[in-house]
């Protein structure tokens, strides 16, 4: 990549602080502890961080920017459900290139602690937003169980959150949203059974939404394939890019969905209407 520059001496892993010391397979490339202009100019050399930021920071760009432009405004009558699903679509890839791009930073372990906190919440957030849509237009002739089904999810969500920030391993916050999970999957069914409601085509996005995502949280607890290698994937190809690649795809598949199910409800008339 010509816009690399030499950058400073990196470190291994044994050198690096504790903190980073999350992934024992990856031995090398560890950037030095800096202030925040040196965060920030980490973007111009190689590291063993730099794929991470990348491969959420030009889809958060694209997000950002291109979203707004894909999403049929004219087209849905419920539009304050479109602006949440466009914040959960940008909250992950925000929080993780924060995360990735300012966890050497010079504070140390407490300021890496809060922005593991905020990367988690972008997780959260899509999670929680991103359901929002589903769940309404599901339930979009039962207004009444509709309401108690969004307020039980976001309770149900801010368990989770508290659950994930607050978790000590990749597999305890892994299960941190397996209410989510369970919540979401039983609209599906509800669709699967056509007594929810939502466009024929939502719920296969849905489901290879959610299939994707689990596969690469998988992928991530599993440290493969570095695993099978230490230091041959220090830079490029390791877990938690991989993961980062197949959360991109996920988002895809839920605004899809989403944008299917809203252009639908907009033109559907409940029986009892």
């Amino acid at each position: 990549m010509a816009f690399l520059d030499a950058g400073p001496r990196l470190l291994d892993w044994a050198s690096s602080p504790p903190h980073l010391q999350f992934n024992r397979f990856v031995l090398s490339g560890y950037r030095p502890v800096s202030g925040v202009l040196e965060c920030v100019r980490s973007l111009f050399y190689l590291h063993n961080e730099l794929g991470n930021i990348y491969t959420h920071g030009v889809p958060l760009l694209c997000f950002i920017f291109l979203l707004p432009l894909n999403i049929p405004w004219s087209q849905i009558n419920v539009k304050w459900l479109a602006v949440v699903h466009y914040l959960a679509c940008i909250s992950p890839q925000l929080g993780s290139v924060l995360y990735h791009l300012f966890m050497n930073h010079e504070g140390g372990a407490p300021v890496y602690h809060t922005l593991l906190t905020l990367d988690m919440c972008g997780i959260c957030l899509v999670n929680t937003l991103g359901a929002l849509p589903i769940i309404y237009c599901t339930l979009v002739c039962y207004p009444v169980i509709r309401t108690v089904a969004l307020l039980t999810y976001s309770i149900v969500s801010s368990y989770a959150i508290y659950r994930a920030i607050t978790a000590r391993s990749n597999i305890t916050r892994l299960q941190s949203f397996a209410w989510q999970a369970f919540f979401r999957f039983l609209f599906f069914y509800l669709r699967w059974l056509d007594v929810g409601t939502g466009s024929p085509t939502s719920l296969f996005s849905f489901l290879v939404m959610d299939a994707v995502a689990l596969v690469g949280g998988i992928i991530n607890v599993a440290r493969v394939p570095e695993r099978w290698k230490p230091g041959k994937f220090d830079y490029w190809f390791n877990s938690h890019q991989i993961m980062h690649v197949l959360v991109v795809v996920s988002i895809m598949y839920l605004h899809w969905g989403v944008t299917a199910d809203l252009i639908w409800i907009s033109n559907y008339k409940c029986p009892s209407e």
